[in-house]
């Protein structure tokens, strides 16, 4: 049965949704009992992984409490165990983890390196499964007419190779939307929403680079169809959707008309189809997703970090009423929480996963950086997060900040920020999740609003200064930009003592912050450009600090007309 057979077949899903709704209840009923779910989860894999090299060089047949664990195992991240995590990938057993790693999952983290995150069978069972199916809830609960046909989902981060690349012990490295989970792991349920629509395996051959032809072939073939919702994880990725639409619009056209795809025959032309997408497209003078399909009502993507500040208003172009749903809290390491409800933008800790422990933001981690435990946490707060699970990463800092909304049962809920790294010109030492509440602060006085931004420290006299790069959603005269320059200064003094002591006192080390106003499509074609260079979409993510001189200048292009520093 292939998967377009699969989410047609009643009794698949059936069990589908049973699955979805049965790791919700038991990831809720967890909450209730945190602490002894985390000592467990220790427990596990204290015992499962004590035989290996990692294991007994740090003596975990010994550790018996979270202090004891505390005391054995140094707060690490990439850095530290990657040269354990390639003696696994050369083949070597029974270094991190008692069984072998099935794949490595890739993940670019801020810095463009292919990390190698080991994927063990036992992880999966036990961490990975139980969050990833109950994330699915609260779109197949309020939304279930998204599986009432394979082709019903647009899956943008769907992605898988036929031959992907290997690690030394000939084990896949890839990412983790590019992972059959049915054959590699034994889940033949795990199948994303989205997966056995038409435009899942194109029919038509694509080199593994070429990601925009793949993109532009999906979207050709999508709108054929009735989509209910757009999956794409990486917000980025759904706010590049219309401008491809628009960009690609006139060969979309001829090629449903002529029925072909990629210019290869493909089905029966389609001449009324074609006609209904000109119409479209002559009513508005352009085209919007919410056009194509009118029954879209829901998006399943990341909801905070940049992305807060635009996609309320981008939610519109998919239609009125659309639903933005928060995926997971997670990275290919590992998840951190899943939203059970509708919550805009957070999720409960996933207790049954790993053992949590964070530490405030605002501190530089290290090896003996003292760690909270969830309990200890304050609503309104940041913290790094630091996740150990059986998987074989073991106090690792991710390199995610994550903010406490409120509590369930005694549980934080959690949601995204930003990256850990810091901007720190003048010893301002500014996180992105700071820089984006400032902005969404400056926005909210002025009533402006913008599609994206990105940030860099500029060289000058008498000393450094931030400039930030916006693509406004409307134009915004000089007169409002110089009132939001000065009101963005004052949210970052409010949300960071560092920038407020950098900027402050005589010969301030921090100069004004300026304004660079970019045309509205600038951080879109950027976008664009990037993917176009071969690198996977679902890696091209919103990114505030941007240093680089290079990307800095293809960003930013020769400002618009009204685009100089204000």
């Amino acid at each position: 049965m292939n998967s377009a057979e699969a989410w047609q077949d009643p009794d698949r899903l059936l069990r589908y949704r049973e699955r979805v709704f049965l790791e919700r209840a038991r990831l809720r009923t967890a909450l209730a009992d945190a602490d002894g779910h985390r000592r467990r989860v220790l427990a596990d894999l204290l015992e499962f992984n004590s035989g290996t090299q990692y294991g007994k060089q740090h003596g975990f047949d010994r550790i018996r409490t979270l202090d004891d664990f505390r005391k054995a195992v140094p707060v690490q991240d990439y850095s530290t165990l990657g040269p354990w995590i390639e003696r696994a990938a050369a083949g070597e057993p029974n270094v991190l983890t008692a069984d072998q790693p099935a794949v490595y999952f890739t993940s670019s983290g801020t810095t463009g390196a292919h990390k190698k995150i080991p994927v063990t069978p036992r992880f999966m069972r036990t961490t990975f499964f139980p969050f990833y199916f109950a994330a699915w809830a609260p779109l197949l609960e309020h939304f279930p007419d998204v599986l009432d046909r394979p082709d019903a989902v647009l899956n943008l981060k769907h992605d898988p190779l036929s031959a992907p690349p290997t690690t030394g012990d000939g084990r896949p490295h890839v990412g983790a939307s590019q992972v059959d989970f049915g054959s590699r792991f034994g889940e033949p349920l795990s199948a994303e929403p989205g997966t056995g629509a038409p435009w899942a395996t194109l029919p038509v051959h694509v080199e593994p680079g070429a990601h925009l032809e793949r993109m532009y072939l999906r979207l050709r073939l999508a709108v054929e169809s009735d989509v209910r919702c757009v999956i794409g994880i990486n917000p980025a990725m759904i706010a590049a959707l219309p401008y491809q639409l628009d960009l690609w619009w006139p060969r979309i056209v001829q090629e449903v008309a002529d029925g072909t795809l990629g210019g290869v025959p493909h089905r029966a032309p389609n001449p009324r189809r074609a006609a209904e997408l000109e119409r479209l497209a002559a009513r508005r003078g352009t085209v919007r997703p919410g056009d194509v399909w009118p029954h879209l009502r829901a998006l399943f993507c990341w909801t905070t970090g940049l992305a807060s500040l635009y996609l309320p208003r981008l939610r519109e172009e998919f239609g009125a009423g659309v639903t933005a749903l928060p995926a997971p809290v997670a990275a290919s390491e590992g998840p951190t929480g899943v939203a059970l409800d509708r919550h805009g933008s957070a999720g409960s800790l996933v207790v049954t996963a790993a053992v949590h422990e964070f530490a405030d933001a605002d501190q530089d981690l290290g090896p003996d950086t003292a760690t909270l435990d969830p309990r200890e946490l304050e609503v309104g707060r940041d913290y790094h997060v630091v996740f150990s699970h059986v998987g074989g990463l073991y106090r690792y800092s991710v390199g995610d900040v994550v903010r406490v909304v409120d509590r369930v049962d005694g549980v934080p809920r959690v949601e995204y920020t930003g990256r850990s790294t810091r901007s720190n010109a003048a010893g301002e030492r500014l996180r992105d999740g700071q820089v984006t509440r400032a902005l969404a602060g400056a926005l909210d006085r002025t009533g402006l609003e913008l599609r994206n931004v990105a940030c860099r420290v500029r060289t000058q006299d008498p000393s450094p200064a931030y400039e930030f790069a916006i693509a406004p959603r409307t134009p915004w005269s000089t007169e409002e930009t110089t009132r939001f320059a000065a009101l963005l200064d004052e949210g970052l003094r409010a949300e960071s003592a560092d920038y407020r002591a950098a900027r402050s006192g005589p010969g301030p080390r921090l100069g004004d912050p300026t304004v660079l106003r970019l045309d509205p499509d600038a951080f879109l074609r950027d976008w664009q450009h990037t993917v176009g260079t071969g690198i996977r979409p679902t890696q091209v993510k919103d990114r505030l600090f941007r240093q680089d001189p290079e990307q800095w200048n293809r960003l930013t292009g020769r400002p618009a007309a009204e685009g100089k520093p204000a």
